[in-house]
């Protein structure tokens, strides 16, 4: 099974490799027999996606080496030639000892000329929390691989926390990892260099999972249905029970127009466009006949306590006019996704979104308004995300999803299609549908980046106006699912 299969089915929580280490020494299962459930999960994988072949197992002196130990005798087993070479040996008496010592097939110098004349090597060097970049000569045995590496947990040398590489990390054909993901299974370039991933439930019991999520203190997740639920209207909605979203825009259009016609896909009841001048308004009229056309001026719509959620920014120039709207919208207690030019005219000064429900800033915008992310994108997010009180969505092909007291997900779903103008604005609008649903924010905001990812096309020529149009088919996939 893959990540393609079975993307709805794994479990939603990510653990880092901390916690599966706190897993390992609370669980009642002994660690010799969680090892021989790993390498079982291994050789099973090793079968199911390569024909037989010369394979070569590089051993770490760790744990890992020690799953590759087990995988190396299982496939010896069912007829795979395979022999081992051991970059370091286990320490005496340990369980990966054991493995080592049931090993009876060809150990082979630790020398690239071997692992060249395999046709599959199983990097099983190093664990999920590697201490230093691999050694030139581990490194070497990888570069030299003569066919397919399959990973044991991680690619050695990338850091399951982040999914930032420890110097230079050769990329996996297949990666088998254990119990739950780890983060770096799904950041960039974590999820890259991993290939194909392949989670193997090893016999962890629930208890010692639980005790090593609640030893986390901040959650992460994968960011799939379950984790949030949509909105199903009932047989007693109305327009105005789905709630009422404002779009403010102005200098270009076309953003703001994008932005409410995602709010009305999400379901929101009502979606007003508000026009900061008369062109932008005649520029509305000429859209959707769905939306409504208000302003200018866009002040006085903030006297109405109806329009109560609002998506500001896409359209709008980073100025001081935008930021003044900006900071009407938050003094009058309205629910604000802030996007684009609302985040541009608080760059350098972050707390000015205090009090918004929801930001969605590119990496450009977070740099500017919260210095630049940096290699852990889940800290950066979260940091931003109690600075300001609000959700963080802090986008990329790595979306993470950050709320203030702590919670992350991680999403994996987007294609690279996405990359085109007016996608975020489409981003930003179904968060405004959803939150006007009554969605919690940090729900809201996971759901959005996930319903986007879910609606667009994967294939080229895709744009803006091709997430929309998947919009239904998604809401469609995630009322399912949920």
């Amino acid at each position: 099974m893959d990540e393609n299969a079975t993307r709805h089915r794994w479990p939603l929580d990510l653990l880092s490799p901390a916690a599966m280490a706190r897993a390992d020494v609370a669980s009642s299962v002994p660690v010799p027999v969680l090892m021989e459930a790993a390498g079982r999960a291994v050789a099973r994988a090793a079968v199911a996606r390569f024909r037989p072949c010369r394979t070569l197992v590089l051993a770490g002196p760790g744990n890992n080496g020690g799953d590759g130990y087990v995988a190396a005798r299982l496939l010896q087993q069912a007829g795979w030639p395979v022999a081992v070479a051991v970059m370091a040996p286990p320490r005496p008496g340990g369980p990966a000892a054991e493995a080592a010592a049931r090993w009876r097939g060809p150990v082979l110098p630790f020398a690239p000329e071997e692992a060249a004349r395999a046709g599959l090597v199983i990097d099983a060097l190093l664990g999920a929390a590697p201490m230093r970049p691999l050694s030139v000569e581990a490194l070497s045995m990888l570069r030299a691989a003569g066919g397919p590496v399959l990973a044991v947990d991680v690619p050695s040398g990338l850091d399951g926390a982040n999914g930032q590489p420890l110097g230079e990390v050769v990329p996996a054909k297949l990666t088998v990892t254990f119990a739950r993901l780890k983060p770096g299974h799904l950041l960039l370039p974590g999820r890259l260099l991993c290939g194909a991933l392949v989670l193997a439930d090893i016999g962890l019991p629930a208890a010692a999972l639980d005790a090593a999520l609640a030893g986390e203190g901040e959650r992460s997740f994968r960011n799939a249905p379950g984790l949030w639920r949509l909105p199903q209207p009932g047989a007693e909605s109305h327009k105005y029970k789905r709630g009422h979203v404002v779009v403010a825009g102005g200098a270009m259009p076309g953003a703001a127009r994008l932005a409410a016609a995602a709010a009305r896909r999400a379901g929101a009841g009502l979606v007003t466009l508000a026009a900061a001048s008369e062109t932008a308004a005649a520029a509305f009229r000429t859209g959707e006949p769905g939306a409504i056309v208000a302003g200018p001026p866009v002040a006085p719509l903030l006297e109405d306590a109806r329009r109560g959620h609002w998506v500001i920014g896409p359209g709008l120039p980073p100025d001081r006019e935008t930021r003044g709207l900006l900071a009407g919208a938050l003094a009058a207690g309205r629910a604000v996704v802030a996007d684009a030019g609302a985040l541009g005219a608080c760059a350098g000064e972050p707390d000015a979104l205090r009090g918004a429900a929801i930001v969605t800033p590119h990496s450009g915008e977070f740099a500017r308004l919260f210095g630049e992310a940096g290699p852990d994108r889940l800290a950066a997010a979260r940091g931003a995300a109690r600075r300001i009180g609000a959700v963080v969505v802090l986008k990329g092909p790595d979306t993470v999803v950050a709320s203030p007291d702590g919670r992350a997900a991680i999403n994996h779903n987007a294609p690279p299609s996405l990359a085109t103008a007016g996608t975020g604005d489409v981003l930003a609008g179904i968060a405004g549908g959803l939150l006007a649903q009554k969605m919690p924010p940090f729900e809201a905001a996971c759901a959005a980046v996930w319903l986007q990812g879910e609606a667009a096309p994967p294939g080229p020529g895709t744009i803006a106006e091709d997430v929309l149009a998947g919009l239904p088919g998604a809401l469609a996939a995630g009322l399912g699912e949920g």
